[in-house]
């Protein structure tokens, strides 16, 4: 087997061998040799000639694939062409359109839409494993048509006060050196954006935030400190341009790549930002590694993506 990819160029040429992607993929997800994803038995015996598995157990699944169980299951798209799409996502700063995927895998814009969707989902944050520490800054965004884009008539009749009406608002929480996290909030009132760092920020932290009020009070349990921006932007330490950074490269991909995002969607753009800057420090072959390693266990069919799926009572 050919050494792994550490460049675009060379993901192209080693994905294009079926026996590559197996491989690959196989090391990830079964490090000590596949088992079955439907009663977890090592007792499986590899079928070469189509590709898949078939368990000696006894149950109604008993053949699988290397899609299934994960983002990619029920797929007919290629997993070379997965492979491509995937390593464009995770490597490319402000992320890749679904037009991009489509002209460069030769799949509908529609399967690359979908497909950009799951491969977010593989990169959505699962539980973690401690609260942020040390130095962390706290700050809200909103998200949203940019003013000299519209109309003038609903300039007028949107933009008002701050500019915030009719947007969706989102909270940043980034422990400097180290990661970002973000949640999709209702409003700016001190019950929610306060809930949220004590969630996410361990007590005694120094918490660094803007002059916005609803964060007065958190100085009982965190060293806080504020800085106006009516006044300075830095003040010794006290500053909140990391999270100024993470939200410029988010608006960048949102306004220059992607154009157009729902608000109903707006978690999984902010997932896939996160991961790349929380993965920033890694080369594009080690990114790469451990977004492949987050497609196992997760499952978004298009009826759940599109909110068909909420009619017919399932789980979003």
């Amino acid at each position: 087997m050919a050494a792994e990819p550490k460049s675009l160029q060379e993901a192209i040429l080693y994905f294009a061998d079926p026996t590559n992607c197996r491989e690959y993929l196989v090391a990830r997800r079964w490090p000590e040799g596949a088992t079955c994803p439907t009663c977890g038995s090592n007792n499986v015996l590899f079928l070469e000639k189509y590709s898949r598995w078939h368990c000696r157990e006894k149950h109604s699944a008993p053949q699988f694939t290397l899609k299934t169980g994960t983002v990619m299951e029920d797929s007919p798209i290629r997993l070379d062409k997965w492979m491509l799409a995937m390593w464009m996502v995770v490597n490319c700063k402000n992320g890749v359109s679904s037009y991009e995927i489509h002209r460069a895998t030769g799949v509908t814009q529609k399967s690359a839409w979908f497909m950009n969707h799951r491969i977010r989902l593989a990169l959505g944050m699962g539980p973690e494993e401690r609260q942020l520490s040390g130095q962390v800054e706290v700050d809200e965004t909103f998200i949203g048509g940019k003013a000299r884009n519209m109309h003038k008539a609903k300039r007028e009749r949107v933009i008002t006060g701050t500019g915030g009406k009719d947007k969706a608002m989102v909270q940043g929480i980034v422990e400097r050196g180290g990661k970002v996290r973000t949640m999709v909030v209702d409003n700016r009132k001190k019950k929610a954006l306060q809930a949220n760092v004590r969630e996410h920020v361990e007590a005694g932290a120094a918490i660094f935030s803007d002059a916005l009020k609803s964060y007065e009070g958190l100085g009982a349990d965190y060293q806080h400190a504020v800085i106006d921006h009516a006044v300075e932007y830095v003040s010794g330490n006290v500053h909140t341009n990391t999270m100024e950074n993470f939200w410029s490269l988010l608006k960048r991909g949102l306004h220059g790549t992607y154009v157009s995002v729902e608000p109903f969607h707006l978690f999984r753009y902010l997932d896939e930002q996160c991961f790349r800057f929380n993965n920033r420090k890694m080369t594009d072959g080690e990114r790469f590694d451990v977004a492949v390693k987050g497609i196992v266990g997760k499952r978004l069919t298009f009826d759940q993506l599109t909110g068909k799926a909420e009619l017919q009572g399932l789980e979003l």
